[in-house]
């Protein structure tokens, strides 16, 4: 069941009341560690990447240093994340293109971005909405693909489907916020396994699709 049209400003309303100003719960100092921050963020909890990226960073600031780093001493540091050997290659071989082909620049372009290795819409959307404010779609990650459907604001189940959808029936405006505000609602109220409906300003429109009643 899709949320009712009448019902989306009253959504965007009492989400914008839970959430005024939204951000990535990663930590960064430049274009560079967010894109590695997101990056190992795949399969793993921005909390376990923030524990990570300070000895990360603190060796490998940026592109440059990163580009001369082994893959073993990438994957020794960034082990704990989560698939460490697809992780490092990708950190490492993004490093190097950004070395060689922009200067050590994160380009603020969403198919440049493309083509850099273990980079896809939601890393290209994060970096480009919150370092650059650049807001060219919308962030999906599993809250959002999560939240959308149980919500109503979208029936399909594939990330891309999802941002297309939600860039549809939103004004770009909101493109940004709305991602953040479906994250930290999904991380505080409306989790994957039960979800604290009781507590949940949005439960008298939500359709609630997917969740289990008791």
């Amino acid at each position: 069941m899709l949320l009712k049209k009448d019902e989306l400003p009253i959504l965007i309303k009492d989400l914008k009341k839970l959430y005024p100003k939204t951000k990535t719960a990663l930590n960064y100092g430049s274009a560079f560690q967010l894109l590695c921050a997101v990056i190992l963020s795949a399969q793993c909890t921005d909390a376990r990447v923030n524990m990570v990226t300070p000895k990360l960073f603190a060796k490998y600031p940026d592109a440059k240093t990163m580009s001369h780093a082994s893959l073993q001493e990438i994957e020794t540091i960034i082990k704990s994340t989560g698939f460490y050997h697809a992780k490092a290659k990708s950190l490492s071989e993004t490093s190097k293109a950004l070395f060689e082909q922009y200067q050590g620049e994160v380009p603020a372009d969403m198919q440049k971005l493309l083509k850099l290795r273990g980079v896809a819409r939601k890393t290209a959307n994060v970096v480009l909405q919150d370092f650059y404010g650049i807001a060219e779609g919308v962030v999906v990650d599993t809250h959002v693909k999560r939240l959308s459907y149980r919500i109503g604001l979208s029936k399909n189940s594939e990330p891309l489907k999802i941002e297309r959808d939600l860039m549809k029936l939103l004004d770009k405006k909101y493109w940004h916020w709305i991602s953040h505000a479906l994250i930290w609602h999904g991380r505080g109220i409306c989790h994957a396994r039960g979800p604290k409906c009781e507590q949940c300003p949005l439960a008298s429109y939500c359709p609630k699709n997917g969740v289990k009643t008791k």
